[in-house]
């Protein structure tokens, strides 16, 4: 961002730690894939012929696994651009706007939406930022990188609008201590229905039944077969499966699937780090259980976004939510969460704190 001086009074500057990926990924990634640069400096005010543009001061960085796979190098163009080496890292996060020149945003005000993994950046496209509403400023910022942002949004659609569930129905949830499976497996309860979740560690598992209410729950890494366990968990089979690890897990689901099953394909991050993607063996329960099995992405179903923020802030203020954070402080160790992400480590939404205001 060091071009942003142009045009803009001397002395309004500041120093832009950031995040930039090394090279492409092969395999899991690791800290040394990404490189902090301190030495870039900015200007705190738009420069001149930036009509449009918003500067941001970035406050908190989210962690998700979609990322991954913007790291590698694709051989065809995927539904996000990919991160070339050399360039910021970019996500989701949560900024206040410093300077602006869209006739929709005001400096002072907050917005989330796809930043740089900097502390400070110019967005010159503002379709992807949502202004943050006043009513919910009591509620923490940080929520808009999780719970009111991208993964409790895709929540909302994968289970709600994809799965169409009803009262007492029985619901399973991979991946369910992360930012989204805590949140599915609330919304679920909070419908009636019976709800089972897996995760990879005992203190998550104890986690999805003391404080986010699952039902049961089971350490996959603990268990010989994965069909025998969710045979055990859902004697009478599943009704909707939300998605988000693939591999041997979404293949021991389909064989324990009950007759017109939803299966919401919101990601499958066990895949994601591997050369070869692992295979699928019981597709033909599809058919024969006439399952209806359904990937999405969830800004497509961005006209919805003021409905599911008006649902959950209801909840948080009623206290019907429980929502846990797991926070990293400082850009400089958003390598090491982000790579934590795809090692277990976090327990709850991974996010960075670049600043507290």
């Amino acid at each position: 961002m060091g071009e942003v001086g142009n045009g803009v009074e001397e002395g309004m500057k500041a120093g832009n730690k950031k995040v930039l990926l090394k090279n492409y990924v092969s395999g899991y990634v690791e800290e040394s894939d990404m490189e902090i640069v301190t030495n870039d400096t900015v200007y705190l005010k738009l420069p001149q012929g930036y009509s449009n543009a918003l500067l941001l001061k970035n406050l908190y960085l989210s962690c998700d696994p979609y990322m991954r796979n913007l790291m590698s190098k694709l051989d065809e163009p995927g539904y996000i651009d990919a991160i070339l080496p050399g360039s910021i890292i970019r996500g989701f996060g949560v900024s206040r706007v410093l300077d602006s020149g869209h006739s929709d945003f005001n400096a002072g005000d907050y917005v989330w939406g796809v930043t740089g993994w900097e502390e400070y950046s110019l967005i010159t496209d503002t379709q992807s930022l949502f202004k943050i509403p006043i009513f919910t400023t009591d509620i923490p910022l940080s929520y808009y990188t999780g719970l009111l942002g991208m993964p409790g949004f895709t929540a909302y659609v994968g289970f709600y609008e994809v799965c169409s569930p009803k009262k007492g129905e029985y619901v399973f949830i991979s991946a369910a201590s992360g930012a989204v499976g805590q949140l599915v497996g609330q919304f679920a309860k909070l419908m009636g229905c019976y709800v089972v979740g897996t995760a990879g560690s005992d203190e998550k598992v104890e986690l999805l039944k003391s404080k986010f209410g699952f039902d049961d729950a089971f350490n996959y890494k603990k268990e010989e077969d994965l069909g025998v366990a969710l045979k055990r968990c859902f004697p009478e089979g599943i009704d909707i499966y939300f998605e988000n690890v693939g591999g041997a897990m979404l293949d021991a689901v389909l064989s324990n699937m009950r007759n017109n099953g939803r299966i919401s394909v919101c990601g499958m991050i066990s895949q994601y780090n591997l050369e070869k993607p692992e295979g699928i063996y019981n597709l033909m329960n599809l058919i024969t259980k006439q399952i209806m099995m359904k990937g999405f992405l969830v800004m497509d179903y961005v006209h919805l976004y003021p409905k599911f923020l008006e649902m959950v802030i209801k909840y948080i203020k009623g206290g019907e939510i429980t929502y846990l954070e797991d926070k990293a402080e400082g850009i400089e160790n958003a390598p090491a969460a982000l790579v934590g992400l795809f090692r277990g480590r976090n327990v709850g939404k991974q996010l960075v704190v670049v600043a507290h205001d």
